[in-house]
């Protein structure tokens, strides 16, 4: 192995763990909860953990002094509101954020997304969906947990009136890890195959599946194909000899 060989091996490793790093601050009132959060988050290598914030006042102080990528919030806790996203967006549109709740109304969801919220999951969620979310917030992907969406179009709410491209219908907009995902769908890969290749959890990519049928007005795998193809993620030849799809 000559010395450019050895420089890669050992460097660029390096280099790419330091550019995907996400700096994050825990903004929760419930000591326990963050207490949870921070035990799990800090065993993930990328994920660095530089303030936790009780309140708006100390979650304010604590960007202005070490600043973040994400913010991981309960905007229901005491000392936090809604508000509190907006106010802090406005001053930085760049930061992002992870609102992690309890079970929520479908109109507080939907006032929190308008706020400024990047992604939203629920409290009693798997914590590896948790890790997920972070993962996919701070590199500037939408994530919503199958429980949220569906909240959501129980209530019967127009998703286009909410102001960001997420949820929007016409046109249809996927994130990059979702259009991998359809990809994988369309060549006729399970959930756990598809977990392996992408490194996520299996409850990870069946929140995907379902937030990709809700976007696309789907109902089945069929459904994910047809839109596959007619997009030209996939080639329809790939399907000539396939079997026919549930």
């Amino acid at each position: 192995m000559d010395f450019y060989e050895l420089f890669l091996k050992t460097h660029v490793p390096l280099f790419i763990s330091i550019l995907n790093k996400v700096n994050l601050i825990l903004a929760d009132s419930n000591d326990l909860m963050r207490l949870g959060l921070r035990t799990v988050l800090t065993a993930e290598l990328n994920v660095t953990i530089v303030g936790e914030a009780r309140n708006e006042k100390e979650l304010v102080s604590q960007l202005a002094a070490f600043g973040a990528s994400v913010v991981l919030i309960d905007f229901t806790s005491e000392g936090f509101t809604i508000d509190t996203i907006q106010r802090i967006s406005s001053k930085d549109p760049s930061l992002k954020f992870l609102a992690v709740t309890s079970a929520q109304n479908a109109q507080t969801l939907v006032d929190a997304l308008r706020s400024g919220v990047t992604s939203y999951v629920k409290k009693d969620c798997e914590l590896s969906e948790i890790v997920d979310a972070v993962r996919e917030t701070s590199r500037g992907n939408k994530f919503f947990c199958g429980q949220i969406l569906e909240t959501i179009q129980r209530a019967n709410i127009d998703v286009n009136d909410l102001d960001f491209d997420s949820f929007s219908c016409e046109p249809v907009v996927l994130s990059e890890r979702e259009n991998e995902i359809i990809v994988l769908i369309a060549e006729g890969h399970t959930n756990e195959i598809i977990a392996e290749q992408l490194f996520l959890s299996k409850h990870t990519v069946n929140t995907h599946r379902k937030n990709i049928m809700a976007k696309l007005g789907v109902k089945n795998t069929a459904g994910i194909v047809m839109y596959a193809v007619k997009t030209d993620l996939v080639s329809p030849n790939k399907f000539l000899f396939a079997p026919s799809l549930n």
